[in-house]
């Protein structure tokens, strides 16, 4: 990674200030919200940019976990914004924009990076025992946030009563914090690419006063993302509202902005034969989006005294036990070849289309 910080990387964030301040007195529409989303996508970019330059000079797999957090952090964000302003009728937005995260992780970015990696080296090798306990705690944190709801009595589903969401975000920290000791402390070379592997030599990291520059500005262009998210959240819903779709678009409209930067980081990984690296990226998102999200909506469901929807419809239920299912098979051999990478994408596909035409 260059020492010299590319002027992309702080004009975009700064560009999106100056977008958020004019949606701020014009509002978002028409040309200004065309130019004010691509400035977003841009300024998303820019984020996760820098926070690659703090991940390169924390190293790994403390680099993966940075950009996962990142990426969250953005999601988290914007949903509690958007509940906060308005909540009458944003009792599933919490839970459409996870599932569609995790729909989106495990079969969209996993998929890309399966089928890329795979047309090009034929067949790529990874830490089993890494994946294997991602995917655990993956099982356990979607089971227990979007599945139970429906089947509990204190209060008709697909809700939690204020005990249950309480012990819900208390369990989905737990999980997610033992996932993050694990990786990094306790079981670290279950996430550190296989010896005798061809993962890349990283260039020297970044000094210290680089990485703290990248530590400011990243917070720059995370309120900046937030902020336009917001102002543009209306203007993506009375869009996906002309076409006639269902509101759980919206859900899956944010996953995708956010996921964005961080799929296409996986993609290159994966088309370097560092696979591991496209693994720890995609499966330490989704654990992060459901780990970090559900207690941080939860606490503000309970304290603003907001209905909160997380139990899945039958549908999504069984696209989400078909995706854990052909993921076990998938990532259980530590080889990978194009056709997991052609199932992931029909799983992808298929979620895409029903949840347009459901």
């Amino acid at each position: 990674m260059s020492t010299a910080m590319p002027r992309w990387t702080w004009a975009w964030p700064a560009l999106a200030w100056a977008a958020m301040i004019v949606t701020a007195f014009t509002g978002a529409t028409g040309v200004v919200a065309a130019v004010a989303g691509a400035v977003l996508i841009a300024t998303v970019f820019a984020a996760v940019y820098h926070a690659e330059v703090i991940a390169h000079r924390t190293g790994e797999p403390f680099g993966t976990l940075v950009l996962a957090i990142a990426v969250t952090v953005i999601e988290v964000a914007l949903i509690v914004s958007i509940m906060v302003g308005v909540a009458a009728d944003k009792a599933g937005l919490a839970r459409d924009t996870v599932f569609a995260a995790v729909m989106i992780v495990c079969n969209g970015i996993v998929g890309l990076c399966l089928l890329s990696g795979g047309v090009r080296h034929h067949e790529q090798g990874f830490q089993l025992q890494g994946a294997s306990a991602a995917l655990a705690v993956l099982a356990a944190l979607t089971t227990l946030t979007l599945v139970v709801p429906n089947v509990t009595t204190s209060t008709p589903g697909p809700s939690f009563s204020t005990s249950q969401l309480v012990f819900a975000g208390l369990v989905s920290l737990v999980l997610y914090g033992a996932f993050v000791f694990v990786q990094t402390v306790r079981h670290r070379g279950y996430f550190l690419p296989l010896e005798g592997g061809s993962e890349e030599v990283h260039a020297p990291p970044p000094s210290n006063q680089a990485a703290l520059a990248s530590l400011a500005l990243l917070l720059v262009a995370l309120i900046a993302i937030v902020g336009l998210s917001k102002a543009l959240t209306p203007a993506v819903e009375s869009t996906i509202a002309w076409f006639g779709a269902p509101k759980a678009v919206v859900g899956i409209a944010i996953a995708m902005v956010v996921l964005l930067p961080e799929g296409v980081a996986a993609l290159r990984a994966a088309r370097a034969n560092r696979l591991q690296t496209s693994l720890n990226l995609a499966l330490g998102s989704a654990l992060a989006t459901i780990g970090l999200t559900i207690p941080a909506v939860a606490a503000v469901s309970i304290v603003l005294g907001q209905r909160l929807d997380l139990g899945l419809g039958l549908m999504e239920m069984t696209l989400l036990a078909l995706t854990l299912l052909v993921s076990v098979i998938t990532l259980g051999t530590g080889r990978t070849t194009v056709l997991q990478g052609i199932v992931h994408l029909v799983i992808f596909a298929t979620f895409l289309f029903f949840a347009v035409v459901p």
